[in-house]
């Protein structure tokens, strides 16, 4: 099936990365993940993505294929998928079973976006039981799991059982020059992390379409980016909820053994360590739903991309759902 790239404006989909807020549980998270899910659904977003991490407190997407199946199962037609399956973590025959399970079980809704990442640190890597040179051979288990969605396994008498012939289109993912390539000499999509990773989107969008050779997926490059939105009624509360962002970010990366304050969490962010963890915030639109709208649109036309997919990054599930709303309304009126 090719994807369509002839939309005037962006097309807008969601990146949940199913938060775990303070005093929290996971199955709050999920239970969020399925309201916001069902919000998107009702306001005509494209489609949302879970992200595979693993060891980290705050973040539930941990087995990512399970969590789209729940969603999937208390929604209807909105698209759902990885973004990403980090591939170097298993082996591409199971996957290729995972989600040709969805597919065969929510036909026409299921994406599957890859990374090569581990999505995780060194002795969670070695608790996984990780091949630390996986990710060498990334390349080659992309066209692996491809044939088994296809139908055309490479490896003899070996297919995906549910998965063969179910073409789950599979999307390129990555926050380097590498992605980039990767998925131009593919044929397929292509998605940058710019909502933690900025500094080589614009290079590696300009490669991507450069490079680009049609397949039988896709006849044109088609570029997804990550951006952060938070979307209020004033642009006040919308920096209000962004300081918290922040504050939270600095509290995690650092692993603190206790929680912050909010004085401790801003003498970090002052630093030069809590400006780098800051700026990977980089492209961040928060204000009013018309300020967040022409953020959202220059972004799209400055990188080159047709599709944005927006991470409400706001730390209670009433604040993002207000921001899933508030950034529909600004699509459907202007």
């Amino acid at each position: 099936m090719l994807c369509d790239v002839t939309s005037p404006e962006p097309v807008l989909s969601i990146l949940d990365l199913a938060i775990v807020s303070q005093d929290e549980t996971p199955a709050d998270a999920f239970a969020n993940s399925v309201a916001v899910a069902q919000r998107a659904e009702e306001r005509g977003y494209n489609r949302i993505w879970y992200a595979e991490h693993h060891n980290m407190s705050s973040i539930a997407s941990s087995a990512t294929s399970v969590l789209i199946a729940h969603v999937a199962a208390n929604t209807s037609t909105i698209r759902l998928g990885s973004g990403g399956v980090m591939l170097p973590n298993h082996s591409p025959l199971v996957i290729a079973e995972q989600f040709g399970t969805l597919e065969t079980l929510h036909p026409g809704r299921i994406d599957l976006g890859l990374g090569r990442a581990p999505g995780t640190d060194q002795n969670t890597m070695h608790a996984m039981r990780m091949d630390m040179r996986a990710s060498d051979r990334f390349p080659q288990d992309v066209l692996e799991l491809q044939g088994y969605l296809r139908g055309e396994s490479l490896i003899p008498g070996v297919e995906a059982v549910p998965g063969t012939g179910t073409n789950v289109p599979l999307y390129i993912l990555g926050s380097s020059l590498f992605g980039a390539q990767l998925a131009a000499k593919l044929g397929l999509p292509y998605g940058f992390a710019s909502h933690f990773a900025p500094g080589q989107l614009l290079d590696a969008v300009a490669l991507y379409r450069r490079d680009f050779e049609p397949s039988e997926q896709l006849a044109e490059p088609y570029v997804i980016a990550g951006i952060n939105v938070i979307a209020s009624e004033s642009d006040e509360d919308a920096q209000r909820q962004f300081l918290a962002v922040k504050r939270r970010r600095v509290a995690r990366f650092l692993r603190a053994p206790r929680a912050l304050t909010d004085e401790e969490a801003d003498d970090i962010i002052a630093s030069p360590q809590g400006h780098q963890i800051v700026q990977m915030a980089h492209y961040t639109a928060a204000g009013t739903q018309d300020l967040v709208k022409r953020y959202l649109d220059n972004f799209a036309q400055e990188a080159g991309v047709d599709e944005l997919i927006t991470v409400h990054a706001s730390l209670t599930i009433g604040e993002r759902l207000r921001s899933v709303d508030l950034l529909a309304d600004a699509y459907e009126s202007g």
